[in-house]
């Protein structure tokens, strides 16, 4: 393959030049003259509706985006779209109804909500579940894929490209949230301009023709030769409904993914938290947007990919060391079809989201371990500077982690963005449970979240591999099992919420809160109507 050449180093240096020093300039301009625990995890007051936008897609779009969703499209087609357009609709929902809960209670940390709601030992459970989850599973495989595709694009070591991904990523964390969050807005630019680059010229490359008319004649030909790569709701009958079955992904366990993603989940919330309430649903909003944006960036090369492989280019590079044909090649392939200069600005592109995310995800290992754990369990009476440095250590002891960790994981065995969707289903279900059920329903209890959060998580892995009689569980779809695990913890909370003494009366909730203003109003309805359109189109 054609490695990258001077003009793509010089594009790149100066996508890292740039980040670098303006993280620097960042973190020099806002720093405080005795650095706090709610600026550096939070960025207290400092984030712009943009900012936590653009932060909130830099740290979900990541290389099993780039690489894992462009070979779902390469092997399944758009319908791998449903999870980011489904995603927008959900960013709207947990603007309007779970901002104002955690704004309003002054959340700070998600364990903190379930030690607010609930009790310190629910919270305490749920915190070493996130670590367990946050490094085992999305920081190792983020640093693991960032890496294959770095290497495979660029032809350095592979162990050094998980190296230097690290380092980079610790040099933007260690600098706290409003380093991150602004930074990200680069990252943003990057991603999108790089991104939408080589999604113009894969589809010049299927046309044959350059420019506009190019890319109008290149969508027309995949659509008529490869019809079966453009439907967002599959069938029985399709080899891909174990991965989207069918209705599932409009009514059934994609929302339990994606509002307890986007809703409950530290790494995404935590942009927000820091913020006053029209600012953070601004910025959601925003976020939103964008959301709509990126299957153009990650999905549609990879169909081009299949096509220019249907008509026998690659067909050598496609295929792994044992000669069978790996799907999630698709997007590193592509790349190296591009000419120079504008191969390095998608691979600063690349760079930019595996960074970004790993920046993101970092601070929030870090914010959990030190304001959940630590100032709670281990140094009571430790002062912000200290919890400062705890929090930098933790940043660079977890990349350690993960740079260990992360060849044992099996994450290149189902393909990386399956492989995280499936782990993380594991608990998504009992922690969606405790906190919507925490949310709306006074009578909710400690008992209720334990079995939810514990239960949840012992019932669906128990589902995973099959221990469970009646039925074949391996043969359900796993967002199916999502559902019925989800199912299954509200009913036995509803008992034990009946059954059990009430311990407290919720949280102070405000309901006029849940009134947006106009301006959010409007985008929002825009926003939904969009992506009624896109699976009327594409059903």
């Amino acid at each position: 393959m054609q490695q990258l050449q001077s003009l793509d180093y010089i594009v790149f240096f100066f996508y890292f030049i740039l980040v670098s020093g303006y993280g620097y300039w960042i973190y020099q301009r806002k720093r405080s003259t005795v650095e706090s625990t709610k600026d550096f995890f939070l960025a207290e007051g400092s984030l712009t509706w943009w900012a936590i936008g653009a932060s909130l897609i830099a740290s979900n779009i990541s290389a099993e985006q780039f690489i894992g969703m462009s070979g779902n499209g390469f092997s399944m087609g758009l319908g791998i779209s449903t999870y980011e357009w489904m995603a927008a609709a959900t960013l709207v929902i947990v603007a309007v109804f779970f901002m104002p809960i955690y704004l309003k209670n002054k959340i700070y940390t998600m364990p903190q909500f379930l030690s607010q709601r609930y009790n310190p030992t629910v919270s305490l459970i749920m915190a070493v579940f996130w670590l367990a989850l946050y490094i085992l599973v999305n920081l190792t495989s983020i640093l693991y894929l960032g890496a294959l595709a770095v290497s495979g694009i660029s032809g350095l070591d592979f162990q050094f490209c998980m190296i230097a991904l690290a380092v980079f990523a610790i040099i933007i964390t260690i600098g706290g949230m409003k380093v991150i969050g602004f930074t990200d807005v680069i990252q943003v630019f990057f991603l999108v301009i790089g991104g939408l680059a080589t999604t113009y010229l894969a589809i010049n490359l299927v046309s044959g023709d350059a420019g506009i008319d190019g890319v109008m004649t290149g969508i027309k030909m995949m659509r008529e030769n490869h019809d079966d790569h453009f439907h967002m709701i599959f069938p029985k009958t399709s080899p891909f409904y174990m991965q989207l079955p069918g209705l599932t992904v409009l009514l059934g366990g994609m929302w339990i993914v994606n509002l307890n993603y986007w809703g409950c989940n530290q790494y995404i919330t935590q942009r927000a938290l820091g913020a006053d309430l029209k600012t953070a649903r601004n910025g959601i909003l925003f976020a939103a947007f964008l959301k709509l944006l990126m299957p153009v960036i990650v999905v549609l090369p990879g169909i081009a990919a299949y096509a220019l492989y249907s008509k026998g280019m690659f067909q050598a590079e496609m295929l792994d060391a044992d000669g069978q044909l790996n799907a999630d090649k698709a997007y590193p392939v592509l790349l190296n079809l591009l000419p120079a200069g504008l191969k390095g600005l998608s691979f600063a592109a690349l760079t930019a989201a595996v960074v970004a995310s790993l920046a993101g995800k970092a601070n929030s290992i870090s914010t959990i371990f030190t304001l959940d754990i630590f100032k709670n369990y281990i140094g009571k009476n430790s002062d912000e500077k200290t919890l400062v440095r705890i929090g930098r250590i933790v940043v660079v002891v977890s990349m350690i982690l993960a740079i260990i960790v992360s060849p044992y994981m099996g994450i290149d065995k189902k393909g990386g963005f399956q492989f995280i969707q499936e782990m993380t289903g594991l608990l998504s279900p009992g922690i969606f449970a405790s906190f919507i059920m925490g949310f709306f329903w006074k009578r909710t209890n400690s008992a209720g979240a334990l079995f939810a959060i514990v239960g949840g998580f012992l019932i669906a892995l128990a589902m995973h591999n099959n221990y469970f009689p009646f039925a074949d569980w391996t043969q359900v779809p796993f967002l199916d099992r999502m559902g019925l695990v989800f199912v299954i913890c509200v009913v036995v909370m509803v008992i034990l919420g009946l059954v059990l003494p009430d311990e407290k009366k919720g949280l102070a909730i405000d309901t006029s809160m849940f009134i947006p203003h106009r301006g959010f109003i409007v985008g929002a309805v825009i926003v939904i109507g969009i992506i009624t359109f896109l699976y009327a189109h594409f059903w």
